[in-house]
Order: structure tokens, then C-alpha cells, then sequence
């Protein structure tokens, strides 16, 4: 059994173990929450009595192998990096880290200390993605890429009152380009690699992150067109577009109806069954790689990963997003 800790007591948290209950050699043994009072609550749930409110406790608890990080994006690779020097795994939410310098980071930390690390980027290890990879080849040559995950927040309304939670606060990494547009993104880094150029626009809010974005990416061959919001929803399905046809995506965040558009008017179904949540593939990957004594997931890779927040910065760049984040040292 792989032992795991988890560092964050919120919905997404409970997603995850949700899907690991089907997940064989996973064991929740530990929680981390800032007060043992929440701690308390959270464990309860879950039939665990090894609590932590203090990291660096954890970090050298000999009750867990690994660990589940869903904090506030700002403090991914401070906390990842001192799980990983303590030569414990780490399955990080996404995005991996608030900028490509402190991703560099992490990755050098897992390799100095034999660990795991892996990006908790679920869109990219289930199925229908698969499918995308396997029947790309029959659209014939690639020649563009479009992503849209738009999705009004409930704290939008919340914003909008005067309360800035942690969703649009730039002291957590926030936003909509960390959260809704690397769904985007990543995807695209992971099947055609790092752009030439990055063009990107953006509606900044008061508050100091982005409230939505368009970006495009070209490449010697192909570009690509990302758009996400978390103040307006849409309900455009993604696409990549061949010569020969249009592979049709349901949603880029997590697909599930996948089908070719011919030029000719047929239409090849490829959609298959999903049998578990879409988060239990990615605790699957990453309990697998353990059990297999790897140390990089071939799918969300270092590269992946690395490259991907290379784009998040330049994207950032373009449209003058700032977090605090980036000025401090680890």
C-alpha cells in the first residue's frame, strides 16, 4: 500500500479520495489542515487519526510514503519541495506552481531525492484523451488547435458584492488563466509541444488577476486559439482541425464525447466509457509510477509540465498579470 497524506481540506480533496477509493494500494493515513479543529472535522470522514497542523512534521512523519497537495496555487512548490527533500512522493494540484522558475525548482527537488513528483493535470491520463492521441493521425495534417473552457464562478457574485475570495485574490496564484485556462494548455504542450509564439489578451479585474482571456499560439505549421473565463460560460465545444476532418472534443477539461467531422460528412464515433471519476485515472498514474518505482509520469511529464508554465508566463507577461508569489525565494 502506498500511504498518503493530504495538505488541504477542500471540495477538490474530497473529490480525489472519492475516485482513490477504487484505486488499489492507496490508503489515506494523514490529513494536514491549519487548525487541528478542521483537521478533526475532515479526518472523520475518512476513519484517519494521524493529523498534522504543522508541515515540517509531516514532511518527516515516517506514517506516510507520499502526499496530495491541494493548497492555494502560491504555496504548491514550497510545500511540494519540502515533501520531496524528506524523500516523500508528491502529487501536486494543478497548476504545478505559480511560475516556470519555481516548477524548475520542484523538478530539481524530485530528482535530488529519487521521489515522485507529478502535476494532478486529471484532462491529459483519462481515456477520451487517449483516443484523441490514438486517432489524430486520420484527420491528416494538423493545422489548428481550439480550446474554450469558460465557466462563470459562483464567487464571481461574491466578488462583485466587494468580497474578494481566494479565487480572484492574487496573493494564492489565482485567476483565470491558472485555473480554468491551463486546461487549455496543457493538452496542447502535451500533443504538439512548445509554440513559437505566444499572443495573448485578458480582462484584468481590480482585484489584480485576470477575470478571462484569449491566446494565440503558433507553431511552423498549425497554431492554436485558447480562450477561458470565469466571468462568462460558454458552451463552445474544443476542436483540433486537420486537412482531412475536425476532431470534435465535448469539454477540454475532461473529455468524454470525441468524435471526427470528415470533409467528406461522415462521422466517426470514438467516444468511449469512462468507468470511474475522472480524478481516480490520475491517483491510478501516480500510485502506478510509485509501485513501478518511477519517477516521472510519461504523460504529465516534467517536460509537460515545465513547458506549459513557460506559456503561463509569457501569457502572463503579455497581459501584466503579477503575483506576489514571484518575487519570493525558496
Amino acid at each position: 500500500m502506498v500511504r498518503m497524506g493530504v495538505v488541504g481540506t477542500n471540495m477538490i480533496t474530497e473529490k480525489l479520495l472519492e475516485a482513490a477509493h477504487a484505486v488499489d494500494d492507496f490508503e489515506l493515513t494523514a490529513v494536514y489542515s491549519r487548525t487541528i479543529e478542521q483537521a478533526e472535522t475532515f479526518a472523520s470522514n475518512y476513519g484517519v487519526t494521524k493529523l498534522f497542523t504543522n508541515l515540517e512534521e509531516m514532511a518527516v512523519s515516517e506514517e506516510i510514503d507520499a502526499v496530495y497537495i491541494a493548497s492555494p496555487n502560491s504555496f504548491h512548490a514550497e510545500q511540494a519541495i519540502l515533501f520531496l527533500q524528506n524523500g516523500k512522493h508528491v502529487l501536486c494540484e494543478k497548476p504545478l506552481a505559480a511560475n516556470s522558475i519555481e516548477v524548475t525548482k520542484m523538478i530539481q527537488a524530485a530528482k535530488d531525492h529519487n521521489v515522485l513528483l507529478m502535476e494532478a493535470m486529471k484532462s491529459t491520463l483519462l481515456p477520451g484523451f487517449k483516443v484523441i492521441q490514438d486517432n489524430l493521425h486520420k484527420i491528416g495534417p494538423i493545422r489548428r488547435y481550439f480550446a474554450s473552457y469558460c465557466q462563470y464562478s459562483s464567487r464571481y457574485d461574491k466578488y462583485k458584492e466587494g468580497i474578494v475570495l481566494n479565487a480572484f485574490n492574487p496573493k494564492f496564484a489565482n485567476g483565470a488563466l491558472m485555473d480554468l485556462g491551463v486546461y487549455c494548455l496543457y493538452p496542447l504542450i502535451t500533443l504538439f509541444g512548445e509554440p513559437n509564439e505566444v499572443k495573448a489578451t485578458g480582462i484584468m479585474l481590480e482585484s489584480g488577476v485576470d477575470g478571462e482571456g484569449s491566446v494565440v499560439l503558433s507553431y511552423d505549421d498549425k497554431d492554436a486559439v485558447v480562450m477561458y473565463s470565469k466571468i462568462s460560460n460558454s458552451s463552445l465545444p474544443s476542436e483540433i482541425q486537420g486537412e482531412n476532418g475536425s476532431l470534435m472534443i465535448d469539454k477540454i477539461s475532461s473529455p468524454e464525447k470525441v468524435e471526427i467531422h470528415y470533409n467528406d460528412g461522415t462521422r466517426e464515433q470514438l467516444t468511449i466509457d469512462q468507468s470511474h471519476p475522472a480524478m481516480y485515472y490520475e491517483v491510478k498514474e501516480f500510485i502506478d509510477l510509485i509501485n513501478q518505482g518511477k519517477m516521472e509520469s510519461d504523460i504529465n511529464s516534467f517536460a509537460n509540465s515545465h513547458t506549459t508554465m513557460l506559456v503561463v508566463d509569457r501569457i502572463r507577461a503579455e497581459i501584466g498579470l503579477k503575483y506576489p508569489s514571484d518575487e519570493k525565494l525558496i
